[in-house]
């Protein structure tokens, strides 16, 4: 007898997110379809049920982050893409630069930890991370009003920082320095957020 559509959706749903974690472990080149499976405690066989190629996958376990691990991620920091206000934006920057998310390796946005992966990846995999940084910044941007100058260029400068911030820390062997890394990007984009709000209520 055929599986249903919905359990053919949730075991796609299993694959991608085994395959997710995977690659924030070890990156592209490392894992194999094997690896993905057997996380997924599922056959090699029917992987191809489900996708064309590892390439393929990768770009659905980057899109999956989104609506995935990352909304998990958003609700615990307390933002609410449905309700954007002016905290939102100190909202985000308060659980992306945390020390909590740096440390989650396995949960971590493959922002940070796919960088130089995707740089190197297919269109639909590079398109995908795309459509996390713009997410990203809609919400900074929705948070913002425009009394307090252009939303959008304020927006990117803090997409940046968290980002690029959290890259960076990732990096580095000395945990010190990380923290200092990370520590001047929350400090300075929490600036950034704590001007906007400020020049809005003027």
């Amino acid at each position: 007898m055929p599986y249903s559509p919905e359990h053919k959706r949730e075991t796609r749903a299993r694959i991608v997110e085994a395959a997710r974690i995977l690659f924030n472990r070890y990156g592209f080149e490392d894992v194999t379809i094997d690896m993905v499976m057997r996380d997924a405690g599922l056959t090699r066989g029917g992987f191809y049920n489900h996708f064309d190629s590892k390439e393929a996958l990768y770009a659905a376990s980057v899109s999956s982050f989104l609506m995935g691990r990352g909304a998990e991620w958003r609700a615990d920091a307390g933002v609410d893409p449905a309700r954007p206000g002016p905290d939102m934006a100190r909202q985000m920057i308060d659980g992306y630069l945390s020390a909590e998310h740096l440390g989650d390796l396995d949960g971590q946005c493959p922002m940070i930890a796919l960088p130089s992966d995707i740089a190197r990846a297919n269109p639909q995999v590079r398109a995908a991370y795309q459509q996390l940084l713009t997410a990203m910044v809609g919400l900074f941007e929705n948070g913002m009003s425009e009394k307090a100058g252009p939303k959008r260029e304020a927006a990117l400068s803090l997409a940046a920082l968290c980002v690029g911030g959290m890259v960076l820390a990732r990096t580095l062997p000395d945990s010190g320095l990380a923290e200092e890394v990370r520590l001047a990007a929350y400090r300075t984009a929490m600036e950034i957020a704590g001007r906007r709000i400020a020049a809005a209520g003027a």
